[in-house]
């Protein structure tokens, strides 16, 4: 909205072309801010409200596979959830409002931020309304699967109009880059449910998700920027995408919204994100990976998230081979709760983590 109303006041925007970053017309970096801001005091401002009504419909029921889980989780009963869907609603508003909407990578976001949302209420209101502990497995993968291929195969399209826009880039300048051609749909799913996912398994302590979500999308709004930035993209040997800086603003609205939410999530919590939150916000960040071209960086930046999906893999993994758990349980924060740990120092030991990946994975580039 207000991207449109700057494009149409003809005086004004000439003056702004001056200020310009990279490729947009319409002031890029401040579009960004108040993305950011207006998500942040969108979401504080949904914030009391949206837990009232979750409290009188939606509260978490404390019901996993591990008794001792559900000991030391007990506390948590009856807590809100699904707050999900007040931090993309806050990031729809503010995106309506400051991006570009007619740029495919902001339609692609919203599409995506949307979709992957509709599942996440699906499965947390089977949890809540019935006996069930949300969608099966195999339901909510081949859901995710189905909606990460329409993506991916709408980015594939847009994408394919450039020389590097389906390459997929070595980080630290290991080597040239490998053309997916037809490969990069299939692809595009792999990254989209594998973030979406690993998003949603690290989201089992207050604030856990939220404060690696911060980081992580932070880097990314700065490698879509700098994709989206001819010279930039040029002196850093990263693939320059026209347009792609959009996906800026749409990462500064995640933010702001997070961090919203995170004023009621951080210890004790008096809202739970849920599925709602957690397979979007992933998604995002995965969709922000594939649009810059940096989805072996992600590995890195998201190292939080990978390494919690990691833990859960071969927890399952060996106990089925060999009979026998790795850790006490997984996910690996929980074999620290198990420990004795505080829940605070276990979350603000991640977030640490997290801030130094996200700070590795954007220092590499100039390592090309």
């Amino acid at each position: 909205m207000i991207f449109w109303l700057l494009q149409h006041l003809t005086d004004l925007t000439e003056r702004l072309d001056a200020a310009t970053s990279g490729d947009s017309r319409v002031y890029l970096t401040a579009r960004t801010a108040s993305a950011a801001v207006g998500a942040f005091l969108a979401a504080l401002l949904l914030g009391p409200w949206a837990i009232r009504w979750l409290k009188s419909r939606f509260r978490e029921r404390i019901d996993s596979a591990s008794a001792r889980l559900n000991e030391l989780h007990a506390g948590k009963q009856e807590t809100p959830t699904m707050g999900g869907i007040f931090i993309i609603g806050a990031l729809v508003v503010a995106v309506v409002l400051f991006g570009n909407l007619s740029s495919p990578y902001v339609q692609m976001a919203l599409f995506v931020a949307v979709s992957f949302c509709g599942l996440g209420v699906v499965d947390d209101w089977i949890k809540l309304r019935t006996s069930r502990r949300g969608l099966t497995a195999r339901q909510k993968f081949c859901i995710q699967v189905v909606l990460g291929g329409g993506a991916g195969w709408w980015l594939s399209s847009v994408h394919g109009e450039h020389p590097l826009g389906r390459t997929l880039v070595w980080p630290f300048g290991v080597g040239p880059g490998l053309d997916l051609g037809p490969w990069f749909t299939a692809w595009a799913v792999v990254v989209l449910v594998g973030s979406s996912n690993g998003v949603n398994l690290t989201d089992g302590l207050d604030g856990l998700a939220s404060g690696c979500l911060i980081f992580a999308g932070a880097a990314f709004a700065a490698l879509t920027y700098l994709a989206g930035h001819h010279e930039l993209a040029a002196y850093l040997s990263v693939p320059y995408l026209p347009g792609a800086g959009e996906l800026t603003v749409v990462l500064g609205a995640m933010i702001g919204a997070v961090l919203g939410f995170l004023w009621f999530n951080c210890y004790p919590a008096q809202v739970f994100m849920g599925d709602a939150g957690s397979l979007p916000l992933g998604a995002v960040l995965g969709l922000a990976a594939l649009v810059a071209r940096q989805e072996l960086l992600l590995v890195i930046v998201g190292g939080v998230f990978v390494v919690e999906t990691l833990s859960v893999i071969l927890q399952v993994g060996c106990y089925k081979l060999l009979g026998r758990r790795v850790i006490a349980c997984s996910p690996l924060h929980n074999h620290f709760l198990f420990r004795g740990q505080h829940e605070i120092k276990i979350v603000t030991r991640f977030w640490i983590g997290g801030a130094l990946l996200a700070i590795l994975g954007v220092a590499s580039l100039k390592i090309r």
